[in-house]
């Protein structure tokens, strides 16, 4: 005969529970927060702080805290790192600038490292099939200090992309966060040197900050061309 029995109430809690903290259930919260928070961004359009500048009730020590906290949520949310380090260097100046997108640059990345880490590694990481994504895995498991180092280093490669791979990855916090903070430092401050010169495009200190900017991504560029092999990319073959 079928077991027709009505499940207890503190079963049918416990099942309840068991799915909606399930990796699956997990990841699908996951995503919804990332699609409102980008939903909120591009209702907000962070991009008119280059055209209208920073509200003028706010200023000096309280502007710059809320524009890094501000920082770090929209670089959750996959807005580009060079647009508000830009913004950063126009609205406050090269130091103010680039201390401002320093912090919001950890905050985003913790952010975005604590909500992957949470939500969404136990559910990707069985997914991690195929030669490249192994060995991507691979590399920020077991040197993920030096390679996310890397990674800030050169420009070009995407912020919170990045942020979200690692945390699928058994990297851990600290050299996450050390290297994300280390080697951060001189690509924002370029940008924000730039950004705070952005009205003389000429001088020498926005063509001296163009110039690095170029440099470090072609050096990404042949970095990357070079240990191609070391990560299961196809190359050419003689």
């Amino acid at each position: 005969m079928l077991d027709t029995a009505v499940p207890s109430p503190g079963r049918l809690a416990e099942r309840c529970t068991r799915a909606l903290l399930s990796p699956w259930s997990r990841l699908g919260l996951l995503l919804v927060l990332l699609a409102a928070a980008v939903a909120t961004v591009l209702a907000c359009r962070p991009e008119r702080l280059l055209t209208d500048g920073w509200p003028h009730q706010l200023s000096g020590g309280v502007a710059v805290v809320l524009f890094a906290a501000a920082y770090g949520l929209c670089t959750a949310a996959f807005v580009p790192r060079p647009v508000l380090n830009i913004a950063a260097g126009a609205l406050f100046g090269a130091t103010a600038g680039t201390v401002s997108a320093l912090v919001g640059t950890v905050l985003g990345s913790a952010v975005s490292f604590g909500l992957g880490r949470l939500l969404g590694q136990e559910a990707l990481r069985p997914l991690l099939r195929g030669r490249w994504l192994e060995a991507a895995d691979r590399q920020l498991s077991l040197h993920g200090f030096r390679t996310m180092m890397a990674l800030r280093l050169f420009p070009g490669v995407p912020f919170a992309a990045a942020n979200y791979c690692a945390a699928v990855s058994r990297m851990g916090w600290l050299p996450f966060l050390l290297a994300t903070a280390l080697g951060s430092v001189p690509n924002t401050m370029a940008y924000a040197i730039a950004g705070s010169h952005a009205a003389r495009p000429t001088s020498p200190a926005f063509l001296a900050a163009t110039a690095f900017l170029a440099v470090t991504a072609l050096a990404a560029v042949v970095v990357a061309w070079c240990k191609r092999g070391r990560m299961g990319l196809p190359g050419k073959r003689g």
